[in-house]
């Protein structure tokens, strides 16, 4: 029988007690982005690639399912598991490394990052985007990307269940 390894992604997730030893194997500048990302669509992947176009290498830091229950998108969300979630998100080309915050807000895994570019999606004014001072203050930069394309997933969650 034929042994498989595990795929190369995975080692791209790492957790939060790991992130200070492992963020030192990126290059800089560093992009740091965060979300739930609960059902990839095209609107994220087109988001995630515009961020990371931005510097050399990008940190994506995922809500915990607690940490989205508690942001009120539905009683069922996320649909995807955070396990789920960090798989998919490390398999895509633009994420040099997959995180986790638990809290309200992803201001922990911003400073034990410090990030050189800080980014969110477009419905996000840049002065409203947590980090947004700490970031600007160790010279950083903040970026608030517009929408290209219009997509969401409580849209999407919206159209299944209507079938």
């Amino acid at each position: 029988m034929t042994a498989y390894s595990r795929p190369e992604f995975e080692s791209r997730i790492v957790a939060p007690q790991d992130l200070a030893r492992r963020i030192a194997e990126l290059p800089r500048p560093l992009v740091f982005t965060n979300g739930c990302f609960d059902i990839i669509h095209r609107g994220h992947v087109t988001y995630l690639a515009q961020a990371r176009a931005l510097g050399a290498s990008m940190i994506v830091a995922l809500n915990t399912d607690a940490s989205v229950k508690r942001q009120g998108k539905g009683d069922d969300r996320p649909i995807n598991t955070q396990e789920d979630r960090a798989a998919v998100m490390a398999a895509l080309r633009c994420a040099d490394m997959v995180t986790w915050f638990d809290e309200d807000t992803p201001i922990e895994r911003i400073l034990e990052c410090r990030p050189d570019i800080l980014v969110k999606g477009g419905d996000w004014p840049v002065e409203k985007i947590v980090g947004y001072t700490e970031v600007l203050g160790w010279g950083g930069s903040v970026h608030s990307i517009p929408f290209e394309v219009d997509r969401s997933t409580t849209a999407l969650l919206g159209k299944i269940r209507s079938l």
